[in-house]
């Protein structure tokens, strides 16, 4: 929807011109993660300023404001505001017309860096005096378009470093782990607006995405180029209705051969339903002669297609030039890819599984069968849950041991789990995995939308608040700190300075500054220099934005350069002024 530029805030918003001091000439509000309702997180990636600035401060308000004409825009927001509050003065927005550009600048940390918790991010003010109204109404869609891509790309980072790790502990390199965490978010966020910033910001930290307008976004907005790089990739899938589709269709096919055919000529399996898969299966190894694609297994029987299908396709699957990623896609994904956590190592009571996993044991044939065949059955289905997909895996296709002991599939074939992924189940599948021998490479998670869609602005309590004005050429130390508050609310006061201490490899902000301070913040810093002895500070708050200009533009590749630095320890020092 292509609203009006200056329409798209919060009601309250429109009345604050008015209720500011008529002499006020600056107002400088910081943009701050203010806490972590995270476990451990206490840093936040920086992410999403220039998109900010490019789409809204720049193409929104050019495009339906600045290159409309002056009549319309305003009789447009006069139409609504008349209707909404019954203040319809819309002299301001008149002389902005009339400027041309908005008289605002934004200095803000390198995107890709990690932001400690309580650290300002950005700081915006105005730069015409008559226009200081303007500094805190953008905040609501400002608000509104940043805090998802740096949240998002918070987590995947996360993510990343779990899988770092396991790598590390586990595999001969990471090289992998740029394809190991595949987001499959897209059909659960709350709009194609905030698929795209958050699917941007998983791709900070993986190259693996199914949400492709996110390759789009960052191409658009962070001059990425898919055609000269990695930006975001993906593989040849299936789903469950493509799976229906075939199979019933198939198995019909197959009842009416059984009726008229010789059965010694079938395969030999016990209902028509998985001889009907099998033959699916079978059409799309012919569909896909190479490469890699994805099976989703689950349609009917997980089980099943492991331990009487694909043993039956194993020789077509090792001779392709490529690799069949087998999919499961429900039950709990801890013990559906590393089997029954329990004491034995296997399950075979039938109560006991169906509690633990919700699933059919047998067809629903079984009770024409002979009772040794259904005993028989029933026990096999213990054992393969009790396995898992990833071991059952290995006993079927092998594979090698790695430099570190641990055992790796053979590369034509692999697993992908993608339902209910968490942080917590991603550090617990792979923790389980070692514990069997296994290589945390031996798996790929699909990280969806209950990942990267539940979550708030106040997950890191972002909030931009005013630290700084000018009244009748009187500078003003603001701040706010509520009496009721714990003291997260508290915000910074005056004008700020962000520096990092390379030999304490910490980031930090001074606040208090007048102009004068903040104008020469390297002064500044040297002279706090003696609190840290032979450290060096520099200032991190760089000039992005001012009065309807890009003043600096960051790539991906950049910003993925200075991610991968700050998650290694290993940042680069550039001196800024």
């Amino acid at each position: 929807m292509n609203i009006s530029a200056i329409l798209a805030c919060d009601g309250y918003k429109t009345s604050h011109r008015k209720q500011y001091s008529p002499h006020t000439e600056v107002v400088y509000s910081t943009w701050t993660p203010r806490k972590s309702r995270m476990e451990g997180v206490n840093k936040v990636v920086v992410f999403g300023i220039q998109y900010f600035i490019k789409d809204y401060l720049i193409d929104s308000f050019n495009e339906t404001f600045f290159n409309q004409p002056k009549s319309e825009v305003i009789n447009e927001f006069k139409r609504i505001m008349r209707n909404y509050t019954g203040d319809d003065d819309a002299s301001h927005w008149e002389s902005l017309h009339d400027l041309g550009y908005l008289p605002l600048r934004i200095d803000a940390l390198p995107e890709g860096t990690l932001c400690p918790i309580r650290v300002p991010m950005f700081t915006i003010q105005n730069t015409k005096p008559e226009f200081y109204w303007l500094t805190n109404f953008i905040e609501t869609i400002m608000s509104t378009e940043v805090w998802k891509p740096m949240t998002s790309a918070t987590i995947a980072l996360e993510y990343r470093k779990i899988l770092d790790k396991w790598a590390e502990k586990t595999c001969d390199d990471n090289l992998h782990v740029d394809f190991q965490g595949h987001d499959f978010s897209m059909r659960g966020m709350a709009g194609l607006d905030a698929a795209c910033s958050s699917g941007s910001g998983h791709l900070l930290s993986f190259k693996g995405t199914d949400t492709i307008p996110a390759i789009l976004w960052l191409e658009k907005y962070y001059n990425a180029n898919c055609e000269k790089d990695i930006v975001g990739t993906s593989i040849p899938a299936t789903e469950h209705s493509v799976a229906e589709t075939n199979i019933i269709e198939i198995e019909k096919q197959v009842e009416e051969q059984r009726r008229i055919i010789d059965t010694s000529e079938f395969v030999g399996f016990v209902d028509d339903q998985e001889e009907a898969e099998l033959r699916y299966f079978e059409r799309l190894l012919k569909v896909y002669p190479s490469g890699t694609f994805s099976y989703v297994a689950d349609t009917y029987n997980l089980w099943e297609v492991l331990t009487d299908i694909l043993p039956l396709l194993k020789d077509q699957i090792m001779s392709r030039d490529g690799k069949v990623v087998i999919r499961p896609d429900s039950g709990d994904p801890c013990d559906i890819i590393c089997g029954l956590n329990t004491k034995e190592g296997y399950v075979f009571d039938k109560n006991v599984l169906k509690e633990k996993t919700g699933t059919k044991l047998v067809s629903q044939n079984a009770c024409t069968w002979e009772e040794d065949v259904y005993k028989k059955c029933n026990i096999q289905y213990s054992v393969e849950q009790g396995k898992g997909v990833i071991e059952l895996l290995w006993d079927i296709f092998g594979g090698s041991i790695n430099s570190k002991g641990y055992k790796v599939l053979d590369p034509h074939i692999g697993c992908i789990y993608g339902d209910a992924i968490t942080l917590e189940r991603a550090e617990e599948i792979c923790k389980r995995l070692e514990s069997k021998g296994f290589a945390s490479s031996n798996i790929v998670f699909g990280i969806g939308s209950y990942t990267y869609n539940m979550n708030t602005r106040d997950t890191f309590g972002f909030a931009l608040k005013t630290t700084y004005g000018v009244v009748l050429g009187e500078e003003l130390m603001l701040y706010k700190d509520p009496i009721t508050d714990s003291g997260e609310k508290k915000s910074q006061k005056g004008m700020v300075s962000v520096f990092r201490d390379e030999k304490f490899d910490e980031i930090i902000y001074k606040d208090e500054l007048d102009a004068v301070d903040k104008q020469h913040s390297l002064d500044m810093a040297n002279r706090f220099k003696d609190q840290h002895r032979n450290s060096e500070w520099y200032e991190m708050l760089q000039p992005v934005y001012e009065d309807g200009k890009l003043l600096r533009e960051t790539s991906l590749n950049e910003i993925r350069e200075r991610l991968n630095e700050e998650k290694q320890g290993t940042p680069k020092y550039i001196q800024v002024i």
